[in-house]
Formats: C-alpha cells, sequence, structure tokens
C-alpha cells in the first residue's frame, strides 16, 4: 500500500534515509559520505520548503520504503526514493515512482527528474525503465579532499569527455 508520509513516520523514515545513505558510502567505498549520523540530512529534507509531496509503502503495517517530491521552478524531482534493503526486487520502488509521477501529474508538472548517484547501477536501470530516459542536466564536480586513496571508477564518455564516476 501507498500512503501519504505522516509525522509518525518521521522515525522509520530517517532510517530509511540513514540506509541510502550508508548504500552511497558502500558503493563509493566512502565511509566519510555516511559519517558518524547518516540520517543526518533527514530532518533538512522534511522540512524542505519546496518538497510538495512524500509517500511510504507499507507491507504488513510495516513501512519499507519513502519518496518524495521536490518542486523548484515548475519542475519536479523525485527526491528521496529508497526501498529498505531486506524489501527490494519486489516492485515496491516501482509502485512507489509510479505513484509519485501520478501525483506529479496531477500538479501539472512539466518535468519530472530522478537524479541516481553514478554508481547506482541497480537505481540508474530501474528508473530507465520506468521512463527517465532523457538526460536534462549533467552534475560535474571536482574531488576536493585531501584524500588520495578515494577510488573513482574509469571513465563514461559524455559528448566524447572523459570523466570518472
Amino acid at each position: 500500500m501507498i500512503r501519504d508520509y505522516q509525522a509518525s513516520d518521521f522515525e522509520v523514515c530517517g532510517s530509511l534515509w540513514g540506509e541510502l545513505t550508508r548504500h552511497h558510502s558502500d558503493i563509493y567505498e566512502d565511509i566519510t559520505i555516511a559519517g558518524d549520523d547518516p540520517g543526518r540530512g533527514f530532518v533538512e529534507y522534511i522540512n524542505n520548503p519546496a518538497r510538495r509531496g512524500a509517500w511510504v509503502a507499507e507491507l504488513d503495517n510495516k513501512v519499507v520504503a519513502f519518496a518524495g517530491l521536490i518542486i523548484n521552478w515548475g519542475e519536479g524531482e523525485i527526491e528521496p526514493v529508497v526501498v529498505s534493503s531486506s524489501y527490494r526486487n519486489r516492485g515496491i520502488g516501482t509502485m512507489l515512482i509510479q505513484h509519485v509521477l501520478q501525483e506529479a501529474k496531477k500538479m501539472d508538472i512539466r518535468f519530472l527528474s530522478i537524479r541516481p548517484v553514478a554508481r547506482n547501477e541497480k537505481a540508474l536501470s530501474l528508473f530507465v525503465r520506468l521512463g527517465f530516459n532523457l538526460v536534462g542536466h549533467v552534475d560535474l564536480f571536482q574531488d576536493l579532499s585531501l584524500s588520495s586513496d578515494r577510488k573513482w571508477k574509469p571513465v563514461i564518455a559524455i559528448h566524447g569527455n572523459e570523466l570518472h564516476y
């Protein structure tokens, strides 16, 4: 069942946020991403005035997934999407994204984006399968940390530019 986020979901959704942060830490092999408090960004997210909706997926009366919708300048972004690791590959993420997509259509959102981290191959494949196959923006950055042991994956190319991820 997909339903609106409620204040009583705060703790479990904060925990899901932390799980997603730890997953990013794992796929980037960088413990500093999660840090001491992997759920630290959730309070800021839930209080974001651009957040126009948030939904949870329940299975057997337990919240197992969470997604939200941010709207800026008339464009929507699904942020975040997280399914608890023990409930993945059951179609829950697909149902949740489709629900957010329908809600965005009701709001007359012209463009809807989703931004998985570059190394999250499973999420990227799911989002493309669900119709997110247009590239509107590319986030480029530099690693300014003093850590010389950070491991970046080999090259992907965009417009002939070789990029690491």
